[in-house]
């Protein structure tokens, strides 16, 4: 090998072991990167202490988590409807035309009142169908007499007697089922015994009338309307002193929902809770939303409560549970909506911390997950501390 030969390879291998060093220098520099950034990654991940001065800290309120008895309240929504028990959709009884409404909507009616009056063909039958069994009845009760007194002579058999007899009393039962005829199409007792006694009434008209005492609530007829007996509706009467409220309820809640619990019922409409009780929890399930209905009767004395009125309702169960309650004060909500409270370290700071929610309490949460008993939570402050950690 010549000497220019023997120089080139020297060069090359050393050329080769720098290439292999720097390879290998590149590669421990990158690890390093790597683990550092990896090491930032973690450093960033951790929550970070938030500290305050001596002065900021005794302005906060911090309180302790202990786990207590308590009655959670089950918050759902609801629509105000009429007491079923205590209103009606009055049909008209008769078909005709009005003649004349005497009641305008959101009158104060008594149960038997008359609330409009109709003339129809159909009652003025009824009435001549009455006037026709008082005649019928009276004539039947005339030859009954005569037939006994011939027969206390034996001047009549006695199937002639026992005729007589029948005839009277099926007169007396038409007469009877006429006078029911006529109070169905609304004509009070006074016209019924004047009808009878010969009087003259002028020209006697069927009324609609109120079945319960209450308030009229909706009139859905006007003077010269044709009315179909048993088809249209002429009023709504409801007794406004108590109202039903219908809620859903879904099946996480369901088992503390009971009848006989207090409910309060929120509205705009009120400064304060309108109170109730549940009265009736449905058997079945809708299959749309696969909630439960549940009824409650609403106290409505300030009249305060309107049909198709939507509420808010909190159910105060009588099942008792145990669990961790903080105030409402500690609980915030982070970018994402989720809930956190800021809890106390060994060294006074304060830690975010990631928390579940059970039921309110009054003025309290229930922490289903995130907190230990015995750890220490900021309430009146918290918010100081969410705006001061931002900056």
């Amino acid at each position: 090998m010549s000497k220019r030969q023997s120089i080139y390879s020297l060069t090359m291998a050393a050329n080769v072991a720098g290439l292999v060093s720097l390879a290998l220098f590149s590669a421990a520099c990158d690890s390093k990167a790597a683990d550092a950034g990896a090491n930032a990654a973690a450093e960033k991940s951790k929550p970070s202490a938030f500290t305050v001065t001596d002065a900021q800290r005794a302005r906060l309120q911090i309180v302790t988590v202990t786990a207590v008895g308590f009655r959670p309240n089950v918050e759902v929504t609801g629509t105000v409807a009429f007491d079923g028990n205590h209103s009606t959709q009055i049909l008209s009884p008769i078909s005709g035309p009005v003649i004349r409404l005497l009641v305008q909507q959101g009158a104060l009616v008594a149960a038997g009142q008359a609330l409009a009056t109709v003339s129809s063909p159909d009652f003025a039958a009824a009435v001549a169908g009455y006037r026709k069994a008082i005649e019928a009845a009276r004539n039947t009760q005339r030859i009954l007499k005569l037939n006994e007194q011939l027969f206390q002579n034996d001047a009549l058999a006695r199937s002639a007697l026992d005729q007589s007899r029948t005839d009277a009393a099926a007169a007396a039962a038409d007469m009877d089922a006429s006078i029911q005829v006529l109070k169905a199409l609304g004509v009070d007792d006074n016209t019924v015994a004047a009808i009878r006694d010969g009087k003259h009434t002028g020209p006697v008209e069927s009324a609609i009338r109120a079945p319960i005492a209450g308030t009229v609530v909706e009139k859905l007829v006007n003077p010269g309307q044709l009315l179909t007996a048993g088809a249209t509706p002429a009023f709504t009467v409801a007794n406004l002193n108590t109202m039903w409220v219908l809620a859903n309820v879904y099946e996480r809640d369901l088992a503390l929902v009971h009848r006989g619990e207090a409910v309060e019922i929120l509205t705009e409409a009120s400064l304060k809770p309108i109170s109730g009780s549940v009265d009736y929890v449905a058997a079945i399930v809708d299959p749309g939303t696969k909630a439960t209905t549940v009824r409650i009767i609403a106290n409505n004395a300030e009249r305060l409560l309107r049909r198709d009125m939507f509420v808010r309702l909190r159910v105060r169960s009588s099942v008792e549970r145990r669990g961790l309650l903080v105030p409402v004060a500690a609980v915030l909500r982070d970018n994402d909506n989720l809930p956190f409270v800021f809890v106390t370290n060994s060294d006074g700071a304060f830690l975010r911390r990631r928390i579940s929610l059970g039921y309110r309490v009054d003025d309290r949460y229930e922490i289903t997950e995130g907190l230990a008993a015995g750890e220490k939570v900021v309430a009146d402050g918290a918010l100081f501390i969410q705006f001061a950690e931002s900056q």
